[in-house]
């Protein structure tokens, strides 16, 4: 069991909890993530690693209230546990030896995208930031960003906050202002990092991003997470989840994401059913 020491809501329907779990958080890295339960009869699945602090035993984790297994972990407060938190899985984001990255975060992708630039700023690299919501009520973590960046862009789909446009118009304009990156990193829908690869293909900027596909078991076995990457089939959760994306079957990934997206919104209406006037 792991007990939840802190929970704090960063917008309507996205959440941060601080479990206390500190044989992960001794091992944890970012870009690796963890495979929850919430009970014993729970569905498994997989958060990144948001954070972590090896000298107080916690892993951080962000998500977004989309489906009924999150909806059920919403309902937990501070004290409450986890039936299961396992992790870290996944490869860990290769940021070593890199000098200057830009940082590209989209919705809660953002939450993703944090402790890498964190990381970078802690290796001494010189890192932009640019992160992308639809309105400024969905903003997260950027006090957070801007303390390890040297460059911040937030940009609002509605102008509602930060600069009106999407995240590839500001990269294009660091990218035409004459910014050199050693490698950029993208990570949020599945739209918005195709785009983002679409981009910078044409300006010869190395792109990694970070695939979350469906996942199950997290050790390769069920397959569910495999993407055609280079022409090869690879599997997210022991492969990745990062990925070079001007390899990335982008357009595969798109389908396969939206084959269970009936089943999942008539699971998160039961739970809700389930939930009202408890």
């Amino acid at each position: 069991m792991f007990k939840i020491i802190r929970k704090k809501e960063l917008n309507p329907t996205v959440t941060l909890m601080e479990i206390d779990a500190p044989l992960i958080a001794k091992k944890a890295e970012p870009g690796q993530f963890i495979i929850l339960r919430v009970d014993e009869a729970g569905e498994r699945i997989p958060l990144t690693v948001a954070d972590f602090d090896r000298e107080k035993g916690s892993v951080t984790i962000i998500f977004q209230i989309v489906g009924a297994t999150t909806a059920k972990l919403n309902r937990l407060k501070e004290g409450d546990f986890l039936h299961d938190f396992v992790g870290p899985l996944g490869v860990a984001s290769h940021v070593e030896g890199l000098k200057k990255v830009a940082v590209i975060g989209g919705g809660v992708g953002s939450a993703i995208a944090y402790p890498i630039a964190k990381k970078l700023h802690a290796l001494g690299a010189q890192v932009h930031t640019i992160v992308g919501f639809r309105n400024k009520d969905l903003v997260i973590l950027e006090d957070e960003f801007r303390a390890c960046s040297d460059v911040m862009k937030v940009m609002t789909d509605d102008g509602s906050y930060g600069q009106k446009g999407l995240v590839t118009d500001a990269l294009k304009s660091l990218l035409d202002a004459g910014e050199q990156y050693d490698e950029v990193i993208a990570i949020g829908p599945l739209v918005m990092m195709k785009f983002v690869c679409k981009l910078t293909k044409e300006y010869g900027v190395k792109t990694v991003v970070s695939m979350n596909p469906i996942m199950i078991d997290g050790t390769g076995m069920c397959g569910g997470c495999r993407l055609t990457v280079g022409g090869k089939t690879k599997f997210a959760c022991v492969d990745g989840p990062d990925f070079d994306g001007h390899e990335v079957d982008f357009d595969e990934a798109i389908e396969r994401a939206g084959m269970y997206r009936d089943f999942e919104r008539q699971q998160y209406e039961e739970t809700c059913n389930l939930f009202k006037g408890v």
